[in-house]
């Protein structure tokens, strides 16, 4: 697959300014506070089951990952704006992630509000839900759409490809659909992590993609420094969740998974319902990535029941700071691997964990 050239990379910037303009704009999250969303019944379990959940019944009607990723964002901005009840936790997520999909997806793909109470699993009804949706429209004054982490990915991911599309060449069967693809997976689980509200969606979309480049390329720092001058991310913020995040990435697959990949060409024969989307919620119409819904036979969800359980100074020159972000990152790094040391539980290596596809 073609990566974008030249022309692509301004284009990119672009979005990218646009994105964190918005992001600035309108970013908001939860507070939890003694296991437990600030002010409510909902407990951290409960909200990790509701992003789940979403994430789930996403997957199951074929949804883009921006979708999950809209609806998330809308569910976090409004638990932070209202003091929620659990009871009604359900109805909210629902109510989300049909708001995203009538946002991002085709109309043809949309289905009709009673066909999602069903078929999810939820115990409301439709006028429930439709109910919920103007409530959250209320409350978040119409604006719904926000830069999500998903779009992060997608921009940075770009980039790095746009840049050096070598990267990827020791990787066998791999194009920048499928890693992108691959970037995603890991992306959607941490934005059900508690412990990740406290981080921008550029902040943990560029940290799993360093992540990843640590693993491709001994040269990770001098790639992923042109993104964090773009993206202006707090190096002490930066780091803080990169190590979050990559306790979470040790348990999300197990050792021994093993990922069976086709083409796209041998997916579109198999399978002759399936379609390529004519556009892209992200805005990035025309770019590396093609993505690709095969209906696949889907279990039954089980219904969701939940229980009651800076950015730096302006006037600091660009290589002052970015030479302070490296002896930063050098001083962290030398005390977490001195503490993995004398650890039993850290004694797995990351190529252990970053060698799974």
């Amino acid at each position: 697959m073609k990566c974008p050239g030249p022309p692509e990379g301004s284009r990119l910037a672009f979005f990218l300014e646009n994105a964190l303009a918005r992001e600035a704009r309108i970013w908001k999250v939860p507070v939890f506070q003694n296991l437990a969303l600030k002010g409510t019944d909902i407990s951290l379990s409960c909200y990790k089951k509701a992003v789940l959940w979403i994430a789930e019944v996403s997957s199951r009607f074929q949804f883009y990952p921006e979708t999950f990723a809209l609806a998330t964002s809308i569910l976090n901005r409004l638990l932070a704006s209202v003091k929620a009840q659990l009871k009604y936790l359900q109805c909210i997520a629902i109510s989300c992630l049909v708001l995203a999909a009538k946002t991002n997806e085709e109309d043809e793909v949309i289905p009709s509000v009673k066909m999602l109470a069903v078929q999810s699993g939820c115990k409301r009804s439709p006028a429930e839900i439709l109910r919920m949706e103007r409530i959250i429209l209320d409350k978040l004054h119409w604006d719904l759409y926000t830069a999500t982490p998903m779009d992060f990915l997608n921009i940075f991911h770009a980039m790095v490809m746009s840049n050096w599309p070598h990267l990827l060449h020791g990787l066998p069967q791999m194009n920048p659909s499928r890693h992108v693809a691959f970037l995603t997976k890991q992306l959607q689980h941490c934005m059900a992590c508690h412990q990740l509200l406290q981080f921008k969606g550029s902040t943990l979309a560029l940290v799993i993609i360093t992540l990843e480049l640590e693993r491709l390329t001994p040269d990770w720092f001098a790639v992923i420094t042109d993104l964090l001058k773009k993206a202006q991310v707090n190096s002490t913020e930066f780091i803080h969740c990169k190590e979050l995040v990559d306790q979470e990435l040790m348990c999300l697959q197990p050792s021994n998974a093993v990922y069976i990949f086709c083409s796209i060409s041998q997916a579109i024969q198999g399978h002759p319902k399936a379609r390529l989307p004519h556009h892209d919620p992200s805005g990035l119409k025309n770019s590396h990535q093609v993505r690709l819904r095969v209906p696949v036979p889907q279990p039954v969800l089980a219904p969701f029941t939940p229980t009651t359980a800076q950015i730096p100074d302006d006037t600091m020159e660009t290589d002052e700071y970015y030479d302070g972000f490296g002896h930063l990152y050098t001083a962290r790094k030398g005390l977490v691997e001195n503490y993995c040391l004398g650890s039993s539980s850290c004694r797995t290596s990351r190529s252990q964990r970053t060698d799974q596809p």
